[in-house]
């Protein structure tokens, strides 16, 4: 079938000024250019708007939060954490100058909502790893994915335990290394926040580090439960099975196309440029495979939204259709998917058991 996309494709910027030419020197591949943008931008704007807050009284502060909280989110929310996303797989300066790529996480990631290490640790040295089966501290093998009860569940176990989960995950795993850079950059922060809280601008450390954290991993937590709800019960530690992709969205052009999660699983080191020509190249195995790919939804938010209201018109009205199906059958399709995959879910202080953490296997989950 043909599957025309337009989300960027190997693209390198028209032309470089003095200092990104200069710039260059130091990096692998021209084509993460619009990273040092990205991060530019949010260094001329976001900062200093931040620093205007922390120098206004408490009620100023307030007044502004809504337009500053728009600003930094619409502006740069999703950008900045697929920037995040991106470097942590796949470092954009040459060995010598990669320290320069902390300053994404550890001065720009607080002001976006990120604690400095807590993003790679978790997406890098876990989810991945486990590809959202059951060790996973983020697998939404256990949930009823269309059902907004069962997301709150995922979502609180995350943000109340998260730590805990995590931590026990690493050091089963004996993962010492990492358990310690994210101990690091959470204690780190933590000092920091409550250095402005209690000796700055209580109101301001609110509204510029603590509001935008909260909103953050509510907005993560959505986004993984929405790329990981359409499991397959017979083969969930499959990636074309228990992943989706989005395709020709605008989003794709903002996000470095993380609409290709599929893609992005079955090689999370490939290029974000380079994800949609993969698709296209391997569209017969997505085909085989009988992928979910989304073609007209704006973001995961969007999918995410769909599944809490349980719009599968309009999620079928979307899913490109590579078996055929009538708009019925499509429907059937999609909520054959969300059902959880395994048993009961567990409890905000339950952990998974020492043994499904340190299988050296990952088991299917039927």
């Amino acid at each position: 079938m043909e599957h025309i996309i337009t989300d960027p494709q190997c693209q390198t910027p028209d032309s470089f000024n003095a200092v990104e030419r200069r710039i260059l020197g130091f990096m692998k591949d021209e084509r993460d250019m619009i990273f040092v943008r990205t991060a530019a931008k949010i260094t001329a704007t976001v900062l200093p708007a931040a620093a205007v807050l922390f120098a206004l009284p408490t009620t100023w502060v307030f007044a502004l939060a809504v337009p500053y909280l728009a600003f930094v989110f619409v502006g740069f929310g999703g950008r900045y954490g697929l920037m995040l996303h991106a470097v942590g797989h796949r470092s954009i300066f040459n060995k010598e100058h990669q320290w320069v790529e902390g300053y994404i996480p550890w001065v720009l990631g607080p002001f976006l909502g990120h604690t400095p290490t807590s993003f790679e640790a978790h997406h890098v040295f876990m989810h991945h790893a486990e590809n959202n089966m059951l060790a996973d501290a983020s697998s939404t093998l256990r949930y009823q994915r269309d059902h907004f009860g069962h997301f709150l569940h995922y979502w609180g176990r995350f943000f109340i335990m998260g730590y805990a989960h995590f931590g026990r995950y690493m050091w089963l795993r004996r993962r010492y290394g990492v358990l310690a850079k994210f101990m690091a950059g959470e204690l780190a922060w933590m000092a920091m926040v409550a250095t402005l809280f209690f000796f700055v601008n209580w109101a301001a450390t609110v509204v510029v580090f603590l509001i935008p954290m909260a909103l953050m991993r509510w907005f993560m937590m959505a986004g993984n439960f929405a790329q990981h709800a359409f499991v397959d019960l017979e083969d969930a530690d499959n990636p074309f099975r228990n992943s989706n992709c989005i395709t020709n969205s605008v989003y794709n052009h903002r996000a470095y196309n993380d609409g290709y999660h599929v893609v992005h699983h079955i090689s999370a080191g490939m290029h974000w440029s380079e994800m949609p020509g993969y698709y296209l190249e391997h569209m017969d195995e997505f085909m085989a495979q009988d992928a979910i790919v989304f073609d007209g939804v704006r973001d995961n938010q969007h999918v995410w939204f769909l599944l809490m209201t349980r719009n599968y018109g309009k999620l079928a009205d979307c899913l490109v259709n590579f078996r055929g199906r009538t708009h019925e059958e499509k429907v059937s399709f999609l909520e054959s998917r969300v059902k959880p995959t395994v048993g009961a879910r567990r409890g905000f202080f339950e952990f998974e058991t020492a043994e499904e953490v340190i299988a050296t296997k990952r088991k299917k989950a039927a």
